[in-house]
């Protein structure tokens, strides 16, 4: 008798190491971790970038010379780059503290009602995180520079 409910009990699931060359490319991450994940990268970049950050604000309430210096940086260039590199370097910081909002404010909502922590909720909050923080950074990078 044990020979037979051996044979009828359900094979139990293999779990194997992943290979990240192979099955990661192939792996369907969902949109909420892709915000999740674009959470944590904005949060490095402002960490990253807090030295360019505290620059900008001291050059630009220092006095109205460093703040035409500060504005000579994005134009004309600054330490060999030229003002579009710096531009790029503002908009990557732009978005990096929008996202990283957004994407904070979403985490706290769901934390504080635990009904909003559903599949369908977490779906359309990190689609509606995606929208807000790209559509106000291209609003902010258009005026960043100069397309009005």
């Amino acid at each position: 008798m044990t020979e037979l409910a051996s044979k009828q009990r359900p094979k139990r699931p293999e779990f194997r190491n992943i290979n990240a060359l192979t099955d990661l490319p192939s792996y369907r991450l969902p949109l909420a971790g892709i915000v999740s994940i674009l959470h944590r990268i904005s949060g490095a970049i402002m960490f990253l970038l807090m030295p360019f950050i505290l620059w900008m604000f001291d050059t630009s309430i220092s006095s109205e010379i460093s703040f035409e210096k500060f504005k000579g940086a994005f134009n004309a260039g600054m330490l060999g780059l030229p003002g579009f590199i710096w531009k790029l370097v503002a908009l990557a910081l732009i978005w990096a503290y929008l996202h990283h909002f957004i994407a904070g404010l979403r985490h706290l909502w769901m934390d504080t009602n635990h009904s909003a922590a559903s599949k369908e909720f977490g779906k359309s909050s990190a689609a509606a995180t995606l929208a807000l923080s790209i559509g106000l950074t291209l609003i902010l990078g258009a005026k960043l520079f100069g397309l009005y």
